[in-house]
């Protein structure tokens, strides 16, 4: 299965603007990962981006999983992009 990176910025104040959304979205984050489909995911130290490894069929089930995120869905994530990735190690 394709191998796919996520970048993503964050929203000023994340950790204030995240509070409400965080339980939900690290649950969501076990399931994808209990599925097999996200191989890792965080911020940057400096809390501006957001990078994810997914293992997925295709870029569009990616996109899917991460609008349904509930930090996209609440404005913490304020833009991503999907590249498909060529794990050579």
């Amino acid at each position: 299965m394709p191998k796919y990176v996520m970048w993503g910025s964050y929203c000023e104040n994340v950790l204030e603007k995240r509070a409400p959304y965080r339980e939900a979205h690290l649950k969501g984050l076990q399931v994808q990962k209990d599925q097999g489909v996200l191989v890792t995911l965080g911020p940057t130290k400096d809390l501006t981006k957001v990078f994810g490894i997914y293992d997925a069929a295709d870029k569009e089930t990616v996109c899917r999983l991460v609008e349904a995120d509930p930090y996209w869905e609440g404005g913490v994530w304020t833009e991503y992009t999907v590249l498909e990735w060529i794990q050579a190690f």
